[in-house]
């Protein structure tokens, strides 16, 4: 197992003060079989010092500047020149455990059926605890992007289906790549160990992506149509998805009006009432003491 090459995609945008962190992960490898080709995007800053660094250091380190041309893009270029068997996508202010590669691998060479393998993923950065998202099932795909970005693949799968979408450049790439990766059949493990560092920023593509109510709603719609037999098949119609919201909504409503007016409710006012009165009275003093 130990002869069969994995290629792990760095892109590089604006990130200097978190890519010595990726880079240390990926030469922590117990697994030895690896390349790195870090692709610049274009950066405006001297980042190129601080990877010739890298560079020297080890030879399985590879440097590629693009002009910006967005994450896609980059990705794609980077997987495009690789050699890999397998494709590890990991951006340059995440990082990896010591051994994901070497589990991960263990479990691609195993079965080939396997066209996915991710981990267990902690949150760091300005948050922190296990990464919550929803477990694997088409279904749930098919909802929402339930696997990040940095899970292996093969380069054989992901040349057959055309790589990453360029045209989606504000976010939920990985959820497209994953449905064209996943909709005709394949399975998916889930390592029970963490072995995903994913860094939470106060300013990301994501949070940038999640601002725009616009880029949201043509990043949608551009994936609906791509992949439209694959929702229809687990949502039908979407006339049909708009009418289920609807009485979902009529229900809600009908229930938090039953709650308005019962005996809970109106205990709860009561018991809370006085509270709200010396909350309010001290407020007021407050204010004419400061006056």
């Amino acid at each position: 197992m130990q002869d069969v090459l994995v290629s792990i995609i760095v892109p590089y945008f604006n990130q200097s003060e978190f890519i010595e962190e990726c880079l240390d992960s990926v030469l922590a490898q117990t697994y030895s079989q690896w390349e790195c080709i870090i692709v610049n995007d274009g950066s405006p800053d001297n980042i190129e010092q601080l990877l010739q660094n890298y560079l020297n250091k080890d030879t399985r380190f590879k440097y590629i500047k693009i002009q910006n041309s967005g994450l896609s893009s980059a990705r794609n270029t980077g997987i495009k020149i690789s050699s890999g068997k397998y494709i590890l996508p990991l951006d340059a202010d995440d990082k990896i455990s010591f051994d994901y590669c070497k589990e991960a691998i263990e479990v691609l060479e195993i079965n080939s059926k396997v066209k996915v393998v991710y981990a267990e993923a902690e949150l760091f950065g300005i948050q922190r605890g296990l990464l919550q998202l929803a477990p694997y099932s088409i279904f749930n795909l098919s909802c929402k992007n339930v696997i990040y970005c940095s899970a292996f693949f093969r380069k054989t799968d992901y040349e057959e289906i055309g790589g990453y979408d360029e045209d989606l450049k504000y976010g939920l790439e990985d959820w497209d790549f994953w449905i064209s990766l996943l909709k005709n059949g394949g399975d998916v493990i889930k390592l029970p160990r963490i072995h995903f560092y994913y860094r939470i920023k106060k300013e990301s593509m994501l949070a940038t992506f999640i601002k725009s109510n616009e880029e949201q709603f043509n990043t949608m719609q551009h994936i609906y149509s791509k992949h439209e037999k694959f929702f229809l098949k687990y949502h039908g119609s979407p006339i049909l998805v708009i009418q289920k919201n609807q009485m979902l909504e009529a229900q809600v409503k009908l229930l938090n009006k039953n709650f308005y007016h019962s005996r809970k409710y109106k205990l709860g006012n009561m018991i809370l009432s006085p509270l709200n009165v010396l909350k309010n009275l001290t407020q007021r003093r407050r204010t004419s003491n400061e006056s």
